[in-house]
C-alpha cells in the first residue's frame, strides 16, 4: 500500500509539473518569437539600407526585362567603390530634381512605415524612385532617330534587343549630349514608360545625377517563377567613346 501511494504521488507531481512547463513554455515561445522577428526585421533593414535592397516594380515600363509585381534586388554596392553606372546597366534612382520637381509630403509616421515596408520590398517604392536602363553616360551624344529608326550613341546604331516586341525605339526624336555625372535613361517598354525623353523641357533636361542612383538591378528575387539574375546586354558594345563636346567617337 505504501508503494502505491508512493507511486500515486509521484504521479500526480509529474502531472502537476507537466502541467506548469505546458503553462509556461508558449509565453516564453511567443516572447522568442517576438525578439527574434523583430531582430531579423533589423537587420533585414540594415541589409537593405547598405548592399541590397527588394525593389516592388510597381509598373509595365520595364517590360519584358521587369514584370508588374516583380521584387528585383538592387545592388547598392554596384557603384560604392568607384565604379560608375554603365551604358545598357538597369538602374534604381531616386528623381528628385530630375524627374520629379517637388517631394510629396507624407504623415511623417505614415511615410516611416511605409519606407520600412517598400525597404522590404513589401509595398511599392516611393513616388521619387524610379527603374530605367542606362543609354547615355556623362559626354555622350544620344540622337534618335536614324534611317533605320535606331537610337544613335555616339555616331553608332544600337541594336535594342531587350525592347518590348512591337516598340519603337522612340517616338519622340531628340538629340542630346549627356552632361557630365548625369545619364541619360529610357524604360524597355518605350510606349509605356516615362523617362528621360518626357522631361526634355523640365530643369535639369531629363539627365539624372549619378550621385542619385541608388544602385543596380542585378536579379529578380520574387516570384520564384521568376528567380534569376538580370543580365547585361552587348548592345553598346560597338559604342566609342565620346568625344570632347559630344561630338561622335
Amino acid at each position: 500500500m505504501d508503494t502505491e501511494a508512493q507511486h500515486t504521488e509521484r504521479d500526480r507531481s509529474s502531472t502537476t509539473e507537466e502541467r506548469s512547463r505546458s503553462a509556461r513554455v508558449p509565453g516564453l515561445s511567443w516572447r522568442g518569437a517576438g525578439l527574434l522577428g523583430l531582430v531579423c526585421t533589423l537587420f533585414l533593414l540594415l541589409l537593405s539600407h547598405f548592399v541590397v535592397q527588394p525593389f516592388l516594380i510597381p509598373s509595365s515600363s520595364m517590360e519584358p526585362t521587369l514584370e508588374v509585381g516583380d521584387r528585383v534586388l538592387v545592388n547598392k554596392l554596384a557603384y560604392r567603390f568607384g565604379a560608375e553606372p554603365r551604358r545598357g546597366d538597369v538602374v534604381v534612382f531616386d528623381g528628385t530634381g530630375s524627374f520629379v520637381q517637388e517631394v510629396p509630403q507624407d504623415n511623417p509616421v505614415t511615410g516611416l512605415l511605409h519606407g520600412a515596408a517598400a525597404a522590404l520590398g513589401l509595398a511599392e517604392p516611393a513616388e521619387t524612385d524610379f527603374v530605367k536602363r542606362v543609354v547615355g553616360v556623362g559626354g555622350d551624344r544620344v540622337v534618335c532617330c536614324d534611317k533605320g529608326g535606331r537610337v544613335q550613341v555616339n555616331g553608332t546604331p544600337v541594336q535594342e534587343t531587350y525592347l518590348f516586341l512591337g516598340d519603337a525605339p522612340s517616338k519622340v526624336p531628340f538629340d542630346i549630349v549627356v552632361p557630365q555625372g548625369t545619364l541619360w535613361v529610357m524604360g524597355d517598354h518605350r510606349s509605356r514608360s516615362s523617362d528621360s525623353r518626357d522631361h526634355l523641357g523640365s530643369p535639369g533636361g531629363g539627365m539624372v545625377p549619378v550621385d542619385q542612383v541608388i544602385g543596380r538591378a542585378d536579379w529578380i528575387g520574387w516570384p520564384l517563377g521568376r528567380w534569376t539574375s538580370i543580365r547585361g546586354t552587348c548592345a553598346f558594345d560597338r559604342v566609342p567613346a565620346p568625344k570632347p563636346g559630344g561630338g561622335h567617337g
